[in-house]
């Protein structure tokens, strides 16, 4: 098990000693008015019910107007008692987010900026693909990994959210597709935050988007990703999950990793590459390395060559992603040709590739731009 506080001193130190100044910690989080019925469980609810004066069956009914009617208030639950229906109204909260702006691009592509209860504000992404409808949904309000490229890290780490607020955005942006007769079939965590940076969230979110009972999204359909926090990466590998794994990795060494992600500052390049190939061998599944394709910085046929070594006989694939501008950011996008070019080598040398498609170009697409751009008070 991983020792949080010694976990979270070296996390901020990583960041001090990236930024040469004090770095922004976490608030207090402000108390909700309301627990998100949404963070509970099955068995949860039986528990509440039954602690409650309840019949516990009753927690499949209410699931079932959850996740199955979508209601958007605890009085439609009309096969409920009124006392029963008093009660969940008087001890949770059936909504946590309210949306402030709701992008579409060209592309069918949908960016929603939610606010939460305490007036912070977050992202959550609709993406449409041949395969289905994939929702990538946000951890944290902010983040505190430091990465150079990222406009999610802007203003730092407020607060980590809950698991209610995690799964409330799926529900959001299911009952946008309701609409249209669809339904979302992919999770991707790769929103703002640190994913395994709120660990304990983020599988009570999990755990209840699996269920059958709930949103009943397989486990194959979901993917988390990671910066690269390696005890958390072998506590998730013991998990012994059938959900998709990922790791931001960007550069193929320790000096220019570090430059472009501060998180290699506390877990080096080395570090990182034991715990994935543990990862591999615990599980029997495969990797996906995430890599953003920056414009002179990590995009060379000698780099692609050198990731080629690092990651060769991993049990992974590689994913190119020519990175979207972020105005606060410096870096600039690879050009087609270079991405081809990066590409060619590491299938060249065996490696499974593919490039991400783009989308959402035509609106605020790249991750934490669209609240840097509307609530900039909380990126400063």
């Amino acid at each position: 098990m991983v020792d949080q506080e010694k976990f979270n001193e070296r996390i901020n130190d990583l960041v001090d000693e990236a930024e040469d100044k004090p770095v922004r910690r976490a608030k207090k989080e402000k108390p909700s008015l309301k627990e998100s019925v949404y963070s509970l469980q099955p068995k949860q609810l039986e528990e509440w019910l039954k602690e409650n004066g309840e019949k516990p069956f009753r927690a499949a009914q209410i699931f079932d107007w959850l996740y199955n009617k979508r209601v958007k208030t605890f009085e439609e639950m009309s096969n409920l008692s009124k006392g029963l229906r008093e009660k969940l109204e008087a001890s949770f909260s059936l909504t946590t987010l309210s949306t402030i702006i709701k992008q579409e691009s060209k592309d069918g592509t949908i960016k929603f900026l939610f606010q939460l209860q305490d007036g912070y504000s977050i992202e959550t992404v609709l993406m449409r693909h041949e395969y289905g409808n994939s929702v990538c949904v946000t951890t944290q309000v902010g983040c505190r990994i430091g990465c150079t490229f990222c406009a999610s890290t802007l203003g730092g780490l407020k607060r980590h959210l809950l698991a209610g607020e995690i799964v409330e955005q799926v529900v959001k942006v299911q009952q946008t597709l309701d609409e249209v007769g669809e339904r979302v079939s992919h999770i991707v965590i790769m929103g703002i935050g640190e994913p395994f940076d709120n660990y304990d969230a983020m599988m009570n979110f999990l755990k209840v988007i699996n269920h059958e009972k709930g949103l009943n999204i397989g486990a194959r359909h979901i993917t988390v990703s990671t910066s690269g926090i390696v005890p958390k990466i072998y506590q998730f590998a013991d998990e012994q999950l059938q959900i998709n794994f990922a790791v931001s990795l960007h550069a193929p060494n320790q000096e220019d990793r570090q430059k472009l992600m501060p998180i290699a500052r506390a877990y080096k390049l080395d570090e990182l590459m034991e715990a994935v190939q543990y990862y591999t061998k615990k599980t029997g599944r495969r990797v996906t390395f995430e890599y953003g394709l920056m414009s002179g910085e990590n995009d060379s046929v000698e780099i692609a060559e050198e990731l080629s070594a690092l990651i060769k006989g991993i049990k992974c694939h590689v994913n190119l992603i020519p990175v979207n501008y972020v105005p606060e950011r410096d870096y600039v996008r690879t050009s087609r040709s270079q991405i081809f070019a990066f590409e060619k080598t590491l299938k060249k040398n065996g490696i499974n590739v593919t490039i991400r498609r783009e989308q959402g170009a035509d609106i605020a697409a790249a991750c934490g731009q669209l609240r840097a751009q509307e609530r900039s008070e909380e990126t400063r």
